[in-house]
């Protein structure tokens, strides 16, 4: 069974704030339907604050309008993301004035508290889901979508699957994961190494050559879009990059979502996906960047794999804004006809976004199956009839 997205496009039939990309997060809002929220209910908002220059996360203005929905029905908001967000968030604008509600770190101030939480995935048995979160009564998952480099595409699962833990899970077990490299030692010769670290044009190939032991950051490799370390190895055959390498992170992603999504009410928890001000990174890199698909909108679901997968198909259906490409990705693929995501042409084709939406479905959160529901169309709005106030002179309202 398909499950409903609400979508409202940033493109608008008429020049009326009644139309406005606003609006239309207000009537995303009403489609979530929050009366299942009630006056007894402590709402986390969980959402990325940025960190030092990084600023474009979500607007606080749509945040506070967000805010006073959940307020309307009694309930009880708060913003909550990592500590180190959390403490500098204002310099970025956000502050309990603008947002309409208290910010508190998400796992102490410290990000020592949480509970321990059964993972047993690879060599990870355990993690500390964040207390802020486990302790809420209910969730609003609003999450800035842009293209990622561990795994392409980043919103609502990684939002939470991510960001839902104590910082020394966050770095160290979840990320932990993605750096496993296929290498074989044996037919490695120290001399090799070298010449396999020198291959790499980002120089993300390192070599111990005591331990004698290669590691590779996958995280910043380029894979199908580069490849000059393979074509390095040759006929020595010693080292592989493969999908399957790809996948640990994305997989990861999907349990640690699940069991924080598994403590809530499914009827108490909504995804709302903002489309705009996309960039090439995450953004805990602390810098602005620039925006490399046009602006689409905001969708809005209680199926976390549904608004994931409308997000990434609205994503799709765009070009990349090549002229903003920064000139440190230096194996771009330009071929349109290669069916590849454009987050993929950025990031290299094993960095599938879909693969996102694949094990958040497998784990049981939702389905890939969605029906589009589009707010206030362009096409229908500027047919309508409706009014506009225009700045003209000084104004209190």
């Amino acid at each position: 069974m398909s499950s409903r997205v609400f979508y409202g496009s940033i493109n608008h039939g008429q020049i009326a704030q009644f139309v406005s990309l606003a609006v239309k997060l207000d009537k995303i809002v009403e489609g979530l339907d929050f009366s299942s929220l009630t006056s007894k209910d402590k709402v986390a908002v969980k959402m990325h604050l940025g960190f030092t220059d990084g600023a474009q996360t979500i607007p606080s203005f749509y945040v506070r309008r967000v805010v006073e929905k959940i307020k309307e029905t009694g309930a009880s908001p708060y913003i909550t993301d990592n500590p180190t967000s959390v403490y500098n968030a204002f310099h970025r604008g956000y502050t309990q004035e603008t947002c309409g509600c208290p910010i508190i770190p998400i796992a102490g101030i410290k990000d020592l508290y949480g509970y321990e939480t059964k993972i047993n995935y690879m060599d990870i048995e355990t993690m500390s889901m964040a207390g802020v979160l486990h302790d809420s009564d209910a969730l609003v998952n609003l999450s800035h979508a842009k293209a990622q480099n561990n795994v392409g595409y980043a919103a609502a699962l990684k939002n939470i699957g991510v960001g839902g833990y104590g910082g020394s899970d966050r770095w160290k077990k979840i990320h932990g994961v993605f750096n496993t490299v296929s290498w074989d030692s044996g037919k490695c010769t120290p001399e090799h190494a070298g010449k396999l670290v020198g291959s790499c044009p980002y120089e993300y190939i390192k070599y111990d050559k005591e331990e004698h032991d290669l590691k590779i950051n996958r995280g910043k490799c380029y894979n199908g879009n580069c490849m000059e370390c393979i074509e390095a190895d040759g006929d020595i055959g010693c080292l592989s990059i493969d999908p399957e390498g790809f996948e640990t992170f994305h997989e990861i992603i999907a349990i640690g979502s699940k069991k924080i999504l598994d403590t809530f009410d499914s009827d108490k928890v909504f995804h709302i996906n903002f489309l705009m001000d996309m960039t090439p990174t995450c953004d805990c890199m602390g810098i602005v960047q620039p925006q490399i698909v046009p602006d689409i909108g905001i969708v809005g679901s209680r199926d976390i794999v549904a608004v994931e997968q409308a997000s990434i198909d609205l994503i799709g259906k765009e070009e990349l804004i090549w002229s903003k490409i920064p000139p440190y990705f230096k194996h771009l693929n330009t071929d349109k006809s290669a069916g590849l995501h454009p987050f993929q042409r950025l990031w290299g084709p094993m960095k599938d976004p879909y693969l996102v939406t694949k094990y958040g479905e497998k784990y049981g959160m939702g389905s890939r199956d969605y029906e589009l529901v589009e707010i206030l169309p362009a096409e229908e709005t500027m047919q309508m009839k409706g009014g506009h106030s225009f700045e003209r002179g000084p104004s209190f309202a």
